[in-house]
């Protein structure tokens, strides 16, 4: 049976007794919080529900990451990075690159951005945890992507493009800005093609978990579970060195 958690304290079991089928979902309810979400990422767990569902915990196995040092930044992509015109700039349109992730994209039937997600993460963007890295082409938005940051560790939750390959410049300068300024590992989450094309590989759960152990100890938190009382989590200085034009990733 699913594990139902009540909202008065962020507690999670523990990822081991998370399903193998749906895999990775771990447990239902609790709360979107900024104590919830950030219990939840440094334990290697995330939300994900639909509109009309209840809140859903997840921790799969395998979990797909990227480490910096191992982007792919192919010929063609160094060649937009270098000559195509983009410009880079963090935490500037953080609503806007919300919005453009909740999208409707072609061949799926809705979003997992619900306006109550959506909220969430703008309040984690108010007290400095949640960021965004946005793409600009002729001084408009045209990709970026967002997710939480937390010492060394980027957790990814979504990217979008409006041009190719806007999406992947994005990535490229995070990608340098961590491998140049001691960030260690970028969250992926679930496996897909194409974040496999650009260097993003799946470790078993145990070996994720244990990244986070070693990289997000607790002492690096202050956490309590007072709605006026925010979360503090570790910095991550790397994010200082996004979009400097010698941060474009690595070959």
């Amino acid at each position: 049976m699913l594990p139902w958690l009540p909202p008065a304290h962020a507690a999670f079991p523990p990822v081991a007794l998370a399903m193998n089928s749906p895999n990775g979902l771990l447990a239902a309810g609790g709360e979107l919080t900024p104590a919830w979400l950030v219990q939840a990422y440094r334990q290697g767990i995330f939300p994900w529900y639909s509109e009309g569902d209840p809140i859903l915990w997840w921790s799969p196995n395998p979990r797909m990451v990227l480490f910096p040092g191992d982007f792919k930044c192919r010929r063609s992509l160094a060649k937009r990075l270098r000559n195509g015109g983009f410009s880079i700039s963090v935490d500037q349109h953080f609503h806007e690159v919300v919005d453009a992730c909740a999208a409707p994209r072609q061949g799926e039937p809705g979003t997992w951005i619900t306006a109550e997600m959506k909220a969430a993460y703008a309040r984690l963007h108010s007290l400095g945890i949640a960021h965004s890295i946005e793409v600009h082409h002729n001084q408009r938005l045209v990709g970026g992507l967002y997710g939480l940051a937390m010492g060394p560790v980027f957790f990814g939750e979504s990217m979008f493009s409006e041009v190719p390959d806007a999406s992947k410049v994005a990535l490229a300068h995070l990608a340098g800005a961590m491998l140049r300024q001691g960030g260690n590992l970028i969250d992926c989450q679930m496996h897909t093609p194409h974040l496999a094309s650009l260097g993003a590989t799946t470790i078993a759960r145990p070996t994720f978990i244990n990244y986070l152990e070693n990289w997000l100890p607790d002492n690096a938190f202050e956490v309590t579970n007072q709605p006026d009382e925010p979360p503090e989590v570790p910095p991550s200085p790397w994010l200082d060195a996004i979009g400097r034009t010698d941060d474009e990733g690595t070959s």
